[in-house]
């Protein structure tokens, strides 16, 4: 499978780059690639030989082997780049269909100094959102053990554990430590929301490109159009990313036909990958972003963006372009590296830049005016349509 991560993923919850984070996502391919035993002694084997029995301090060679591995993937450059262990990769899997236990939130790092661990989104009904955990919170401790020097994963695994336990989280906020007690729960089927509002508008919130989103927006979308006959809004906010095919089942829903996104590897010819089958394209639709909003995510705004469909409200996307590829490895672990890009219909690498919204709304203002914006623009947009379409 290919992954597709914003600079968040795996997560407390698990939770991207979603990381999701994301780490963001995941192409579907036909399984774990594995790779191939080694077939004679290297170097890295007679280092570690030597090192072993020569060492003042005793070193095992699991130990040595995934320091080699971490070594290998710093060399590449790759801020992408990762070696989970055998439990962290089952839970990255497990987050992507959809099944975990923990808080409710996304990891990510943060865009200064890219060390930093951050909240990236947090699901609606969470442990993390009734106690005020927010978008943006720097995560200073776990259970009052600093986190300073932790990455993402290692942050993410703390916050886990076995439902109806409790964890205490400390986040950095406006110059000042909060504290929250948190029970874990099971959460599933969480990442996508709908729910109706007045003037017979809809709204629709995907927190991650989890398994069967696609299939759920979809079913929504066609479920009595008459209920958002007056437009829908599709909350993308804090989404990391998440599966590729998902995604592009999402913006299948709202298009025709034609191309979503396409996905350049190296050493291959571009992949295109296009309209699922037809989807709902006269209800109005205005897709929310913020700085959250990254990878397949944003495969989604810009192919609905791309393709005149929809009405960007919001603040600039995170801007994260590439593709990602897990490997399994003999022992359990796995390692994931960047394999590829991917462009929107129109061509656009996001790397690095984003997507400009239509309509700019800072991202010091609250949610909620983001959110009235886009009704007023709905409202524009229902009332260009002829009469015939507006129910």
């Amino acid at each position: 499978m290919f992954r597709f991560t914003g600079r968040v993923l795996r997560g407390a919850a698990i939770t991207v780059a979603l990381t999701c984070a994301y780490g963001a996502g995941v192409v579907a391919g036909g399984g774990d690639r594995r790779a191939p035993a080694a077939g004679r002694s290297s170097l890295v084997d007679e280092a570690a030989s030597k090192i072993g029995r020569e060492a003042a301090r005793p070193v095992g060679r699991g130990e040595l082997d995934h320091a080699a591995v971490d070594g290998m993937l710093r060399r590449l450059g790759d801020p992408w780049a990762r070696h989970y262990t055998a439990r962290e990769y089952d839970d990255v899997r497990g987050r992507l269909n959809g099944r975990y236990s923990g808080v409710g939130l996304w990891l990510g790092t943060g865009e200064d100094d890219g060390r930093a661990v951050r909240v990236a989104s947090v699901q609606p009904g969470s442990a993390a959102a009734r106690a005020g955990v927010r978008v943006g919170d720097i995560v200073r401790g776990v259970d009052g053990a600093s986190v300073h020097g932790w990455d993402v994963g290692k942050v993410a695994l703390a916050l886990r554990g076995r439902p109806r336990t409790g964890v205490e989280l400390t986040v950095g906020r406006d110059r000042a430590e909060h504290r929250f007690r948190l029970q874990r729960t099971p959460i599933a089927g969480s990442d996508f929301s709908s729910t109706d509002m007045p003037e017979n508008t809809r709204l629709l919130r995907v927190g991650a490109f989890t398994r069967g989103i696609g299939r759920q927006v979809r079913a929504t979308v066609a479920d009595r159009p008459e209920r958002h006959r007056g437009g829908v809004l599709l909350d993308l906010r804090g989404n990391p990313g998440g599966l590729l095919e998902e995604a592009v089942e999402t913006a299948s829903a709202f298009l025709g036909e034609g191309l979503v996104v396409t996905y350049e590897r190296r050493g291959g010819p571009p992949e295109r990958r296009t309209v699922t089958q037809p989807g709902d394209v006269v209800t109005p639709l205005v897709v929310l972003v913020d700085s959250g909003t990254a990878s397949a995510a944003e495969v989604v705004a810009g192919s609905l963006r791309d393709r005149d469909r929809a009405v960007i409200v919001g603040s600039r996307t995170y801007g994260k372009g590439s593709v990602q590829e897990p490997v399994r490895l003999s022992d359990g672990s796995a390692i994931e590296l960047t394999v590829g890009r991917y462009r929107t219909p129109s061509g656009r690498n996001l790397d690095g830049a984003g997507i400009d919204p239509d309509v700019a709304v800072s991202a010091d203002r609250p949610p909620r005016e983001a959110e009235q914006r886009a009704k007023s623009v709905l409202r524009g947009l229902l009332a260009t349509l002829p009469d015939k379409n507006r129910g």
